[in-house]
């Protein structure tokens, strides 16, 4: 697997693990773009919080910063980062598949000697 593809399926992982980001990402993907302040009115987190949060969304490529009316920024989100995490996954899967069949055709047979 390309190391590129590696670094940003880690950075994806580490911004999804945290539950006010996914709660970012989901208000992102229900509503459309907003702003800190947009997503604070909307979310139990403070607008503060959401900036700390919204900068790291935006490292890791899950979200764009656009310049909006009033020097406000609105953020929307970006799928291709999330689409390299998903092939990435699917590798993984794709990797332990032939094993994993393996080892449950030995254990059926072990079963079926057993009988």
């Amino acid at each position: 697997m390309p190391p590129d593809i590696e670094a940003i399926a880690e950075q994806v992982f580490a911004a999804l693990a945290d539950p006010s980001r996914r709660a970012i990402l989901g208000a992102l993907a229900k509503d459309g773009p907003a702003t800190a302040t947009d997503l604070a009115a909307r979310l139990p987190i403070t607008r503060q919080a959401i900036a700390k949060h919204l900068a790291l969304l935006t490292e890791a490529g899950l979200v764009t910063a656009e310049p909006g009316e009033r020097r406000r920024v609105r953020y929307r989100l970006r799928s291709a980062p999330m689409q390299v995490a998903q092939q990435f996954l699917a590798a993984l899967a794709r990797d332990w598949d032939s094993p994993l069949t393996a080892l449950k055709d030995h254990l059926d047979r072990k079963a079926g000697d057993a009988s």
